[in-house]
C-alpha cells in the first residue's frame, strides 16, 4: 500500500526534482560523489558511511566513528557498555519521540517529524511504488557509474 506524502510537496514531485537534481543545495548524487572522492583521498579527514552499513552493524561503526574523531573507547568503556548506551541515546526510537523532533519546523517551513518514518532500511516500499524505486536505482545508477560507489 503506497502511503500519501508526508511532507509538503507531493511524492510524484519530488521524485521528479530528484531526478533532475533539483534540490536546495546540489544534486544529491553530486554531494554523495564529493563526500565519497574525498573520504577516499583524505581518509583521516573525511569519513564516510551509509546508513544501511551503520544498522547492519552500528557497534562496530560507533567504534570506528570515536576512532575517526580522536575518542576511542578504551577498554573499561567497552566493557562497561559505553558503546551501547550510545546506540540506546541514539537510536532511532529514542531521538524520534524527542519533543524537538515531534513539533516545529526548520527553516524551510517544513514540519521536524516529516524527516521521521521508522529508520528502517527498505522502507521505502511502503512511501513509494517499484515504477518509482526503479525509476531512483535507474538514476542512481547512471550519476554513480565509475565510482566504486554502491547504494
Amino acid at each position: 500500500m503506497l502511503k500519501e506524502n508526508v511532507g509538503q510537496t507531493p511524492l510524484p514531485e519530488c521524485l521528479y526534482k530528484f531526478c533532475q537534481g533539483l534540490s536546495m543545495y546540489e544534486p544529491y548524487w553530486d554531494h554523495v560523489l564529493g563526500y565519497h572522492k574525498m573520504s577516499l583521498e583524505m581518509p583521516e579527514k573525511v569519513f564516510f558511511m551509509k546508513y544501511e552499513e551503520m544498522k547492519e552493524d552500528p557497534c562496530v561503526h560507533v567504534r570506528r566513528l570515536a576512532d575517526f574523531v580522536g575518542c576511542p573507547f578504551s577498554e573499561e568503556e567497552l566493557r562497561g557498555g559505553t558503546v551501547e548506551g550510545i546506540l540506546r541515546m541514539c537510536s532511532f526510537d529514542n531521538l524520534s519521540t524527542l519533543e524537538v523532533n515531534k513539533s516545529g519546523s526548520r527553516w524551510t517551513g517544513v514540519e521536524n517529524k516529516s524527516f521521521f518514518r521508522r529508520g528502517e532500511v527498505g522502507d521505502w516500499v511502503n512511501y513509494m511504488s517499484a515504477k518509482m524505486g526503479e525509476k531512483i536505482d535507474g538514476v542512481m545508477e547512471e550519476k554513480l557509474r565509475g565510482s566504486r560507489l554502491k547504494f
